[in-house]
């Protein structure tokens, strides 16, 4: 399997799960202006959508969104426990959390890569940010990890996503909670590994 990837995108997730998962895989850089790769590969031909992460399948099959990504590589390792057995109550939570992770964090930080972002255009997207970190941080309270005291594809997600409030200037200090889980999940080996695998700094 290969990854394309550019750091510090959405795509540092299934990277974290690889390293957790104990996966070989390869990685190609992408460069998103260019649409090429490290390797020299036209990207737009890899993923039509233009986005990271893709993961090429040995079968040549090209998987393309962050979600499905994570329940793919999590599935080539159970024994790590990445992701709760098919048909459990325990997975849906999971599959829950990477819903709330994509349609309430990572598109609510879409208006923030618009360059430039009318002044407010931004505040209203922060304070919409604001309110959906408000909600995680009432849910992390007394559990270390999205579902409980096991980490999950889910936390890979977001994990990755909150990570953008620094880059955006969003002060986190409102949400103790939400700060203490970042310095938990930044804390990790395999979570470091990504991070330094990236050239991205280790602090959450």
């Amino acid at each position: 399997m290969k990854l394309y990837y550019t750091p510090g995108a959405s795509s540092l997730a299934p990277r974290i799960i690889a390293f957790e998962a104990g996966l070989d895989i390869a990685y190609d850089k992408v460069d998103l202006k260019t649409q090429t790769t490290a390797s020299g590969l036209d990207f737009s031909r890899i993923n039509p959508k233009g986005d990271v992460p893709a993961l090429a399948l040995q079968s040549g099959e090209i998987l393309a969104e962050v979600p499905v990504i994570l329940e793919y590589l999590a599935d080539q390792a159970p024994s790590a426990q990445l992701l709760p057995n098919l048909g459990s109550w325990e997975r849906y939570q999971v599959k829950e959390w990477l819903d709330f992770t994509g349609a309430e964090l990572h598109s609510g930080f879409d208006p923030l890569w618009e360059a430039p972002t009318p002044p407010r255009a931004r505040e209203f997207a922060i304070c919409r940010l604001q309110r959906r970190i408000a909600y995680l941080d009432q849910c992390l309270r007394g559990r270390p990890y999205l579902t409980g005291h096991r980490f999950t594809v889910a936390d890979a997600y977001c994990f990755t996503i909150l990570s953008w409030a620094r880059f955006h200037r969003i002060d986190l200090a409102d949400h103790p909670t939400v700060m203490e889980y970042m310095r938990r999940v930044s804390e990790r080996q395999m979570v470091r590994r990504a991070l330094q695998a990236e050239g991205l700094s280790i602090a959450a």
